[in-house]
């Protein structure tokens, strides 16, 4: 299979699914560990969300991560802490193919974002794309990095609020705006209800309703495999299947439980491969 190359226009063709996971560790072998692996066009992690909101992520290692996730042929997204300008130039600059905020209550909270990633006249964003381009293999001069920046960029927002379920019709049919993702822990937390209850599905429904009727990305955060599948089969178009930290615990657990007794082995081939 030919080796892929990060372009996050590639993002905008909804006939595929795109499989992504949520990086919270600053560390570029983390990432390449993980998408540096023998894969199918159907069964690749095609995006990296790396998490500066949540995470153990800060702008000092954007550069470094946009690049490692960019050199395995995925697209590095960003999530900065909050929808602020200054947070969104430094991701850009640093070499994010695209941004995720989270917390977008009304369309004029994405429209905003959309104003802030994009340069003039489009946007507000401040030209100094210094290093920007590195993260871009078929982009080599400051010139070409701007058109690809103006036109490829991936802006999306997290729906995760009342507010922004109420506003969900409206908020997806912001120009510029590529996709919706929900993030459905604080939605629950936001709906006052139960999470995987009827009213949280509801408002599921309705805010991917409204991403597919706009014409954009229809993502969600998933906890595992099989969330994802369910919402593949739902019709989201953009899933992210696991975090680096999760599956980390998880697997070094399961691996000891094995080994101490609590369980049965699976058959499967032990993840280690390195400290012979």
């Amino acid at each position: 299979m030919a080796p892929q190359v990060a372009d996050p226009r590639n993002l905008r063709d909804q006939s595929v699914v795109a499989h992504g996971f949520w990086l919270t560790f600053p560390s570029a072998a983390v990432a390449k560990t993980i998408l540096h692996r023998p894969t199918t066009e159907k069964s690749r992690f095609s995006w990296v969300l790396i998490d500066a909101e949540h995470g153990l992520i800060t702008d000092r290692d954007y550069y470094e991560l946009s690049n490692a996730v960019a050199s395995e042929g995925a697209i590095p997204i960003i999530r900065v802490p909050w929808g602020e300008e200054w947070m969104i130039k430094r991701a850009l600059d640093a070499g994010a193919h695209g941004i995720l905020t989270p917390m977008c209550h009304t369309e004029a909270d994405a429209a905003k974002i959309v104003s802030y990633v994009k340069y003039p006249p489009l946007g507000t964003r401040g030209y100094g794309p210094m290093f920007a381009s590195h993260s871009f293999p078929s982009v080599l001069s400051d010139n070409d990095y701007e058109e690809v920046s103006q036109n490829g960029i991936i802006v999306m927002v997290q729906i995760e609020s009342k507010s922004g379920v109420e506003n969900v019709e409206k908020i997806a049919k912001v120009e510029g705006l590529d996709g919706l993702l929900i993030g459905p822990f604080d939605l629950a937390k936001h709906l006052n209800v139960p999470r995987g209850g009827e009213e949280h599905e509801a408002a599921i429904k309705r805010i991917l309703a409204a991403t597919k009727a706009a014409g954009k990305r229809a993502a969600i955060f998933c906890t595992g495999g099989a969330d994802a599948r369910a919402r593949i089969e739902q019709g989201f178009d953009m899933v992210s299947v696991i975090t680096d930290v999760g599956l980390l615990g998880d697997a070094m657990q399961h691996e000891l439980d094995v080994a101490s007794g609590q369980k049965e082995a699976d058959g499967s081939k032990a993840a280690g491969n390195g400290g012979y």
